[in-house]
């Protein structure tokens, strides 16, 4: 072993403290990298390949009603490699274990492909159980969340209204299909109150008077260099072809729901896979920068003596390049561990989430490779200024104790305003404006690691607000119906009549294409009542939005996709029943929290559509003590066809949000206090090698360990205290950026920061604060008065 590599090595145990501080902010971004793109790759990856096994669609398309004859003109469009018809219908499920019903989609599966394992587009895997038999009984597979949310098994039967009439199903298998890998129907994880259901398609046309017709089909595009081109005019098409028979227009692939929510979440990972390392990373370059250069700057003579010996520049630039890169390669070797336990974790709850054949975490060399390659270029810039400064040192010069600073009087000083200022604060402000790019990098480190605590706790903050909105104030009711058909408005006096219920409001959802300037969107025209208050426009700013009598209220994605404002005129296409256009002016834009969405008086939107007074939903507020004879009820009505139920669902999308957020949230929590206590660490271990002889001379003139310490950790306390109000500011901003990168088209969610969530972020920055101030302060005691005094300075 090499004098320098001794000294190498005596230079890590020396320093072990703040080499596993910097090492752990190291990790910690190491981990972020290589855990979030390992997720992404592994879960893209699944996808890509479950999609492709299972002959995922490229476009899909809903309709009223349409002949089977279509088929052969659907199939000769140019770039169909593939069309497949299909009967699906949402219904109402009794469930053993459920008191309200259920909602579940039946869809139509050709049994004969099935069994000859000649499945087309969007194929099923089998995950339990059995495929349906042709017969008598009604047999049936569903997707394999719901029955797991449910706790149903193969032999398990369950009641359903299908076409209004009550069927026994019997449940024979579990499966998962690309179509619903988030199964869904507005958007929101709702796997107890929504499951997907295929039947033997016969059957199926049969119950619903289907026969020789259907309602949904799916496309494959043939493989080419310009499919996205190929797939726009496919779409084109198939619009142009099944608009006669009420649609709401096809859809690519990615606007899929369950697709749509695989892909923010990719995105996602990809904006926290870099965001939140590259914060730690600099991070480390600052810590870095500060600890080798003090080692430099307390080497002098050993640099000198070296050179004096024969070592060349680079030999001793090389050396303090190996501290650096011993601090990061330990700091790399433990982020590579821990990003695998960060990975295997969330790969874990996307596994609840979202259902793929194999969902298997790896690890691809090239992130290997560039979190390496970062690694180095960290090591570097912050060992860059410490090396010059080596290889610029002359022997003579380094043998020489170095030239004291010029200091001058501070700021305040020549202002004249130090007189109010006590000795304590004075001495404070000099060390901070002496050396003034330290504090800051300081300062700003300490204000980093605050907006990571506020941008990893905000979360909780959006889901509590979105709560709020969503489900206390937007819906005020406890229950939602959907009737199978349109109905007259009078059925509202026969729900009101049903028992428990207290209110009753009807409203009507109509399936809409707006057009302005050239520009057209898809959307939902909602009509509610004049003076409705079971369920309401809110917006997420100004709060309840009265409805206009005349006008159309529209969000402000849709405004924003459209670029209208209020006052402009704006165009109408229905896309179901009579399918015409009417021409309507835009009264109000609401910045509403999700979806693309349009809001107009129920008397209005009557009129506007030209098919007399019809509704297709109601919102009931219902006496909880009654609840049990109100769902009996219900199950009895035909013409309902599905049903939400406010505290069931409101339940389920707090168990799996708040949970995965929560645990996003502590993780990152943990990881911001990690990097405060490295930096307020390594920055007063750093102060105190610098000042060890001032301080001992004062030991010796009289002034107690506490004293010292006070001069000691004053500066950095007033760092800390002026991070505090800096951290809230960049946590909001950084928050801000996080949604901004993140931010969809069917995404519009404000930034809500509650006060508890700076205050706890304020208390655990100082926490570790603290923590890291008694460490340092144990050094202070354990001074040796005599070694130090005898440094010759």
């Amino acid at each position: 072993m090499t004098a320098l590599n001794t000294k190498l090595w005596r230079d890590l145990q020396s320093l072990w403290t703040q080499v596993l501080t910097i090492a752990v902010v190291v990790a910690i971004g190491v981990a972020g990298f290589v855990g979030m793109f390992s997720v992404h790759e592994s879960l893209k990856n699944a996808r890509d390949n479950f999609y492709r096994d299972n002959r995922m669609a490229d476009v899909f398309i809903r309709i009223q009603r349409a002949p089977l004859q279509l088929q052969a003109r659907l199939r000769a469009l140019p770039g169909v490699a593939d069309v497949q018809l299909n009967v699906v219908h949402d219904a109402q499920l009794a469930l053993p274990d459920a008191q309200a019903p259920v909602t579940g989609r039946f869809v139509g599966l050709e049994l004969a492909r099935v069994h000859a394992q000649r499945q087309g587009i969007n194929a099923l895997t089998l995950r339990s159980g059995r495929w349906p038999e042709p017969g008598r009984a009604l047999e049936a597979v569903v997707n394999e969340r719901f029955a797991l949310a449910r706790q149903l098994q193969p032999g398990d039967q369950v009641q359903a209204i299908l076409n209004g009439q009550l069927q026994t199903v019997h449940l024979v298998g579990t499966v998962i299909t690309p179509e619903y890998v988030f199964a869904s129907r507005g958007g929101a994880p709702d796997d107890k109150s929504f499951g997907v259901w295929w039947i033997d398609h016969q059957r199926m046309a049969h119950v619903f008077d289907m026969q020789g017709a259907f309602n949904q089909s799916f496309f494959r595009v043939h493989q080419s260099a310009n499919k996205p081109q190929v797939t726009a005019q496919l779409i084109t098409q198939i619009d142009g072809l099944l608009s006669p028979y009420g649609t709401r227009g096809a859809m690519r692939q990615d606007q899929l729901i369950s697709a749509r929510i695989v892909n923010d979440e990719l995105s996602q990972m990809k904006v926290m896979g870099t965001v939140l390392p590259a914060i730690f990373l600099a991070v480390s370059v600052f810590i870095l920068n500060g600890v080798i250069g003090r080692q430099v700057a307390t080497q002098r003579q050993q640099m000198a003596a070296l050179k004096a010996l024969g070592y060349p520049d680079r030999r001793i630039g090389w050396h303090y390049m190996g501290l650096a890169l011993a601090i990061s390669g330990l700091g790399l070797l433990v982020g590579l561990l821990l990003s695998q336990w960060i990975g295997r974790s969330m790969l874990g709850l996307y596994g609840e989430v979202f259902r793929l054949a194999h969902l298997d975490y790896t690890t691809t060399p090239w992130l290997v490779a560039a979190a390496m390659a970062l690694v180095l270029a960290a090591a570097a810039a912050g060992t860059w200024r410490a090396i010059r400064a080596v290889v610029r040192l002359r022997p003579a010069v380094a043998m020489q104790a170095p030239a004291p600073d010029r200091y001058r009087p501070s700021l305040i000083e020549r202002l004249r305003l130090d007189r109010p200022v006590g000795a304590g604060a004075l001495m404070v402000i000099r060390h901070i404006e002496r050396r003034p790019w330290r504090a800051l990098f300081t300062v700003t480190g300490i204000a980093l690691a605050v907006a990571l605590q506020i941008s990893g706790a905000f979360w909780l903050d959006a889901i509590d607000h979105i709560v709020d909105v969503q489900y206390r104030q937007v819906l005020r009711g406890d229950v939602v119906v959907h009737f199978q058909q349109a109905l007259a408005p009078s059925v509202q006096q026969d729900l009101q009549r049903l028992p428990g219920v207290v209110h009753a409001e009807v409203q009507r959802s109509e399936a809409v294409r707006l057009h302005a300037g050239g520009r057209n969107d898809e959307g939902v025209l909602l009509g509610l009542a004049q003076g409705a208050r079971l369920t309401r426009v809110i917006d997420a700013h100004q709060g309840p939005v009265p409805m206009p009598p005349h006008g159309l209220v529209l969000s402000a994605l849709l405004a924003k996709q459209l670029r209208v404002q209020p006052g402009e005129p704006i165009e109408v296409e229905f896309l179901m029943g009579r399918q015409h256009r009417a021409h309507v002016q835009v009264a109000a834009i609401v910045h509403t929290l999700i979806g693309k969405q349009a809001f107009m008086d129920l008397d209005a939107l009557h009129r506007l559509a030209r098919e007399g007074a019809g509704v297709t939903e109601a919102s009931l507020q219902v006496d909880p003590l009654a609840m049990p004879a109100f769902w009996q009820a219900v199950k009895r009505a035909p013409v309902i066809v599905s049903v939400l139920d406010k505290a069931s669902s409101l339940a389920g999308f707090q168990e799996t949000t708040s949970r995965n957020m929560g645990v996003f949230s502590t993780v990152l929590s943990l990881f911001a206090v990690a990097m405060a206590v490295g930096i307020v660490y390594n920055a007063a271990r750093i102060s105190l090698s610098e000042r060890a002889w001032e301080l001992a001379s004062l030991r010796v003139l009289g002034m107690t360990r506490a004293e010292v310490s006070v001069l000691l950790l004053a500066p950095l306390t007033a760092e800390l205290l002026l991070a505090l109000p800096l951290g809230a500011v960049c946590g909001w901003a950084l928050a801000s950026w996080l949604m901004h990168l993140m931010s969809s088209e069917n995404i519009d969610f404000p930034v809500i920061i509650a006060p508890d969530t700076y205050a706890w972020a304020a208390l655990m920055v100082l926490a570790a604060g603290l923590v890291s101030a008694l460490l340092v302060r144990r050094k202070i005691d354990r001074l040796d008065l005599v070694a130090v005094l005898k440094v010759r300075e």
